[in-house]
């Protein structure tokens, strides 16, 4: 009774924190991919400098970045401002295409 007690807390609380955090599970359907790593850095920007300019925890760039979440419709706004990009190109369904020269004279 423990064990299934303590497993339905434990389910409840992930739950609980993917709904008030709006963040999808990795495994929640089509990845989203995203261009952070790279507009960073472009900007010569951190990820805890990102993350103090639009109002988030470190943390949370690097599960962006990493695609461990999907962000929240409200932080894909924050992050299209703060870039001062739409939202397409930060954010896609299909990976995006290498962006310097020597990355697209490799995959010819």
């Amino acid at each position: 009774m423990y064990d299934l007690t303590n497993n339905l807390i434990v389910e409840f609380g992930r739950s609980l924190y993917n709904y008030n955090m709006g963040r999808k599970p990795r495994d929640a359907g089509r990845p989203i991919h995203n261009r952070l790593p790279v507009l960073r850095a472009e900007r010569s920007l951190s990820r805890q400098g990102l993350a103090a300019a639009i109002g988030v925890n470190p943390q949370t760039i690097g599960y962006l970045e990493r695609g461990d979440y999907s962000p929240s419709l409200e932080l894909a706004f924050r992050l299209s401002e703060y870039f001062d990009l739409p939202l397409e190109a930060i954010f896609a369904r299909e990976p995006f295409a290498p962006t310097t020269r020597r990355a697209t004279e490799e995959i010819t």
